[in-house]
């Protein structure tokens, strides 16, 4: 009997080109109304989970199994309780916002009336009203990503797979699509995300899975992954190079990095309170002056780049 909580399961999912093997196994779980964000480097394999899972690609081993409907054997049922938006907007440049919305919405077999007032009640929520009677070329690329979200959940589909929805978006329209999806996740809809942004999966996700070379290679929730980085660190720069010199000597068994350009010292910290206390009464006993200091916890930055190796940006 599948689990009713969850929404989404992969297990052992493959694919290859020929001799290349794109995904190696992958495994993962999404509980309903929650979401998984995909993270991982160039060419990990995040876009192409998204497009088999949306039944644009087919794959050669492993099972999927999406709101009870065995991907293989009923990609139709798939299809209808899901919504897709990808890094461009999948929609006519010479239409309207509005025009656009009416026409997925009859392609979803609404009926005119009933497509219509879909269009006007998505135009509302992305707040697309003033430009809903604009031909979509003219839109910046904040709206077309909101149309773009907007067409995706013409059908009021209980899944939405958000390929990298915020990618070259200004940081103020990035925000605001983080608040759209944000309600979406309120309203019980389940998420799955890939974004090239750490931040992005820090403040939406539930739940964070690292693809490297077609392997998960790391999960769980943005808390469980910075705790397995280590501790907290302290960050103390010096007001010149001769307190640097001295203090990285005072305190060389507890450093983790050296800045000698900008005279700063880093230390790990396992008890803040007194291992700060420590590090400062050494720094006081030696008259040495500081001019800054700084409690730095783990970021998501600092998972990527330990379980990876490399940039943390990555787009596939």
């Amino acid at each position: 009997m599948p689990n009713k909580r969850t929404a989404i399961t992969v297990k052992n999912l493959k694919k290859s080109y020929g001799k290349n093997e794109v995904l190696k196994g992958i495994n993962l779980q999404v509980e309903r109304g929650t979401m998984l964000a995909l993270l991982g480097p160039n060419g990990a394999g995040k876009t192409t989970t998204v497009r088999i899972l949306s039944t644009l690609l087919k794959y050669n081993s492993g099972s999927v199994t999406i709101e009870g409907h065995d991907l293989a054997t009923h990609p139709d049922d798939v299809r209808n309780v899901i919504g897709l938006t990808g890094q461009s907007a999948a929609v006519d440049e010479m239409l309207t916002g509005r025009e656009n919305l009416v026409m997925m919405g009859q392609l979803y077999r609404l009926t005119k009336s009933s497509a219509k007032a879909r269009a006007e009640e998505l135009l509302e929520r992305f707040d697309l009203i003033d430009a809903a009677g604009r031909p979509l070329k003219t839109y910046s690329g904040g709206m077309r990503r909101r149309l773009d979200l907007a067409v995706s959940l013409i059908a009021t589909p209980p899944i939405i797979f958000l390929d990298e929805p915020t990618t070259g978006l200004d940081p103020r329209s990035r925000i605001a699509m983080w608040e759209i999806i944000t309600q979406l996740k309120q309203a019980g809809t389940t998420i799955l995300l890939t974004t090239q942004y750490l931040e992005e999966a820090d403040q939406l996700a539930d739940k964070i899975i690292v693809i490297d070379g077609g392997k998960v290679i790391a999960e769980g929730t943005a808390k469980e992954l910075k705790s397995k980085i280590g501790n907290d660190r302290l960050e103390v720069t010096f007001a010149n190079a001769k307190a640097y010199s001295t203090a990285e000597k005072e305190l060389e068994n507890d450093l983790v990095e050296r800045n000698n350009k900008e005279f700063t010292l880093t230390i790990l910290i396992k008890d803040t309170d007194k291992d700060v206390e420590r590090v400062l009464q050494r720094i006081h006993a030696a008259k040495l002056k500081i001019s800054a200091m700084a409690i730095h916890k783990p970021t998501l930055d600092d998972v990527f780049l330990s379980v990876t190796g490399k940039t943390k940006k990555g787009k596939k």
